[in-house]
């Protein structure tokens, strides 16, 4: 008796979920500007892009406590909505694994820069911050020309 509930539940957390993603859909269409909103995920990429400018110019000055303290901003950076996740990885597709790999690298490398300067390891925390730059730059590499394309309808992604 217990399983036929559980069905039911999960029949109307998937209806509550397609609802969802139909009304997304519609007020999208809905919508007749030419403009296209910018995804929550513009914000979070440019306020990650500020913590990072704001850990390399303390990592130059060797301001080890604001190191400490912009690296969990960056490993622990906020998420999109539900549903504009879900139209991210509907766009990546395929390559889901390996854009999750790059964010989790993300939080990794950040989280090294963090340990590194609590602990006054300059080598290791220019290290880890390059490593971490890098990992950025893999992902923007990879998935930003066609992103941009995709959600922005632009062949530029010098957004």
């Amino acid at each position: 008796m217990k399983y036929k509930h559980a069905r039911t539940d999960k029949r109307i957390a998937m209806g509550a979920i397609g609802t969802l993603m139909a009304m997304s859909g519609a007020m999208i269409w809905a919508d007749d500007s030419t403009a296209t909103p910018p995804l929550a995920l513009r914000k979070i990429m440019q306020d990650m892009d500020k913590n990072m400018l704001i850990m390399a110019d303390a990592i130059s000055h060797k301001d080890w406590p604001l190191v400490g303290r912009i690296a969990p901003l960056i490993a622990e950076h906020r998420q999109p909505p539900f549903i504009e996740k879900m139209r991210i990885m509907g766009f990546v597709g395929t390559s889901i694994g390996k854009y999750k790999a790059y964010d989790g690298s993300v939080v990794e490398h950040a989280q090294a820069v963090g340990r590194a300067a609590k602990s006054n390891d300059v080598q290791g925390a220019e290290l880890k911050f390059r490593t971490l730059q890098a990992s950025c730059d893999s992902c923007h590499s990879e998935f930003q020309k066609s992103f941009v394309a995709h959600f922005y309808g632009k062949k530029d992604a010098a957004q």
